[in-house]
């Protein structure tokens, strides 16, 4: 009878013995795929061929991390490349009307005509103005785009007035452009809990957009469902696709001064707060319209 129970202990240890060096196998693998496909960065995943629920287990978590990290690894570097054609295309822009305020400072240095000052004076100021713009634009670009996934802040906004405060902000450049301004802004108090800073740069940036391309004229709208719209007639965008111009970089011929920032961040910060955006280009007028749930 000893006999038997020392056999079969021993079976049992065997048995043991062998489950402990199959898992020490299953982890020497584990340990040297994941070393390797961190060495060599690869899109390979950990294969195990284990009998062990455990170890299957492990290797399957060890994966979806592993997913994971490519993932994050794959915005940082397209995030870094995107970053890199934002501050050239920046820099190049900048270049011309930075080159054009200096020639134009070294033109009244040696002048003493007071008309001729006169003159280049509203040229520099121009000048400094898209300086101006492309500043803001690479600066709401490092805010923006860095903190995507940071919480925003919410309060209620009678969308009317905010829409109004943002069109009179603007009135005086769209005057000076000389367009055509029609806006049908319902008398039904629409409210929507959003930022409001958010939303004063989004129609900030669609006036600017307008000032840019339109010819001429502007229609905004605010109707009472909450849509809120902006068209203009854009000749100058014929033959090119309304969502390329929501594109980060996208750059127009007929707009050099763009880097193709303004829209983009428009439509960024419509969709962080649970927006929708659509664009529309059709008969050489562009139409953009926004809408919030209610």
């Amino acid at each position: 009878m000893e006999v038997f129970i020392i056999i079969v202990l021993a079976v049992i240890c065997f048995i043991l013995l062998m489950k402990v060096l199959a898992l020490r196998s299953d982890a020497g693998k584990i340990e040297r795929s994941f070393g390797k496909i961190l060495s060599e960065d690869t899109n390979n995943l950990i294969t195990l061929t284990a009998h062990d629920s455990r170890m299957r287990s492990l290797a399957g978590s060890i994966n979806t991390k592993l997913r994971h990290l490519r993932e994050e690894k794959n915005k940082y570097y397209h995030g870094n490349v995107e970053l890199s054609n934002a501050i050239t295309n920046i820099s190049h822009d900048l270049r011309t009307p930075l080159t054009a305020i200096i020639g134009y400072l070294d033109m009244m240095g040696k002048t003493d005509s007071i008309e001729k000052i006169k003159g280049y004076l509203p040229i520099i100021t121009k000048r400094a103005e898209s300086m101006k713009q492309l500043t803001e634009e690479l600066f709401s670009y490092s805010i923006d785009y860095s903190n995507a996934d940071a919480e925003v802040e919410r309060e209620e906004l009678v969308m009317n007035q905010v829409l109004e405060d943002s069109i009179l902000g603007y009135y005086s450049v769209l005057s000076e452009k000389g367009m055509k301004l029609e806006v049908d802004i319902t008398e039904n108090k629409i409210i929507r809990t959003l930022n409001r800073t958010y939303m004063s740069r989004i129609f900030s940036n669609l006036l600017n957009n307008a000032v840019k391309y339109s010819d001429g004229d502007l229609k905004i709208c605010l109707k009472d469902d909450g849509d809120i719209i902006f068209s203009n007639s854009a000749e100058s965008l014929k033959g090119i696709d309304a969502e390329q111009l929501f594109d980060r970089f996208y750059t127009v011929e007929a707009a050099r001064s763009s880097t193709g920032l303004g829209l983009s961040i428009v439509k960024l910060l419509v969709e962080r707060q649970g927006g929708e955006i659509l664009s529309n280009l059709a008969g050489g007028r562009l139409t953009i319209t926004i809408s919030f749930k209610s």
